[in-house]
């Protein structure tokens, strides 16, 4: 049932996420014009689509601030069964590009099961940890079957295939572990179990194992394993300082991949240069900040847990993007949130946003915005 709120919710993450999304609406069109006059005979094709799904996720986001957040504890379950179904059917009839099944299709409507997973899972676990807060330092009940829900979502991912996606959830559901009071005897033997799973993931697929490679040395391929990395760099050293100007990349003339999805803070940084990445940058850091400020000032754990893992979910994946872009880290093929093209991610994140408005209000102090 809707509450109504007499404290009012963090105006600077409100502030920051329309700047966030304005960016991203303008730098949507230009990276992606020049493709979409091409591919689809329409330069305002991914625009017009971003824009809708802004508008879809902005009704998200309002509606999720106006309700109570403890609304979505008792719909833990259902929405983690939920997500389980979703992910199970994206890899018998989901849609595939680029040899991955990422996508459900509805006619026009394109929705990735897994981005829902993702805020399903942090729910759950906000919910479950809750439940068991006073049996945490028990192995079996208080990490080893709520560990259990997320490596069932982590495997259904991976088999997509998607293991950026994969790592960005099991980062996330550590976050919320060790917020929850996780002893961390725990939390090292995941992460001991973690690593040594993830290179053996790399090392079945060769084209992780050539992402892997190609990050280490991408001038021993250039003109294909190594393409990537080498355009996303000629497009973020040839913004300098101030960029290029707006609209006047020259990677986006399909040279850089994914322009307008994983590599758009490349286009970004060449036309708007180093102030304008910085900028996009300390916008996220300070969407964590009040994110976890909202969270240490939840009225209880189920707030301060659903609020942590919002945040982690939203920065964590920006970080790894970024990352990518500028050759820290190899290549995950995960996105900018409430800055990449996409559908159902844009939503998903700005109805999480909506939600943790609401937990900010709940802990705000009178008067205080």
């Amino acid at each position: 049932m809707a509450a109504r709120i007499m404290k009012r919710p963090d105006a600077l993450i409100f502030a920051v996420t329309m700047a966030i999304l304005a960016i991203g609406i303008v730098m949507v069109f230009s990276a992606s014009y020049t493709t979409a006059n091409l591919e689809r005979g329409d330069a305002f094709y991914f625009i017009k689509r971003q824009i809708a799904w802004a508008a879809i996720g902005l009704c998200f986001m309002l509606f999720a601030m106006r309700m109570d957040y403890r609304f979505w504890r008792p719909l833990a379950w259902p929405g983690f069964l939920l997500s389980l179904v979703l992910l199970a059917a994206v890899l018998m009839v989901g849609d595939e590009a680029m040899g991955a099944q990422r996508r459900l299709v509805f006619g026009p409507i394109g929705v990735q099961p897994s981005e829902i997973a993702k805020l399903a899972m942090v729910n759950f676990l906000a919910a479950y940890l809750t439940a068991k807060r006073h049996e945490i330092g028990k192995f079996t009940t208080g990490f080893l079957f709520p560990l259990a829900t997320v490596l069932l979502i982590t495997l259904l991912v991976i088999l997509e295939p998607d293991l950026g996606t994969s790592i960005a959830i099991m980062g996330i559901a550590m976050l919320m572990f060790f917020a929850a009071g996780t002893p961390m005897r725990y939390l090292l033997l995941l992460a001991s179990g973690a690593i040594p799973a993830v290179l053996v993931l790399i090392k079945v697929a060769p084209y992780r194992l050539r992402r892997l490679t190609a990050f280490i040395n991408p001038w021993q391929d250039p003109l294909d394993s190594g393409w990537n990395i080498i355009q996303s760099l000629l497009a973020v050293g040839s913004g300098g300082l101030f960029g290029l100007g707006l609209g006047e990349s020259r990677q986006k003339f399909h040279y850089l991949p994914e322009q307008h999805t994983d590599f758009i803070f490349a286009v970004l940084a060449e036309e708007l240069g180093f102030i304008g990445g910085f900028f996009l940058i300390l916008l996220f850091l300070t969407l964590a900040w009040r994110g976890y400020r909202a969270a240490l000032r939840a009225p209880d754990l189920y707030g301060c847990l659903l609020a942590s893992g919002i945040t982690t979910m939203i920065v964590l994946q920006a970080a790894l993007n970024i990352a990518v872009v500028i050759a820290l880290v190899p290549a995950t093929g995960i996105t900018l949130p409430l800055v990449s093209s996409g559908g159902s991610s844009l939503s998903i994140t700005l109805a999480g946003i909506g939600v943790l408005l609401n937990i900010s209000a709940a802990g705000a102090k009178p008067g205080e915005a």
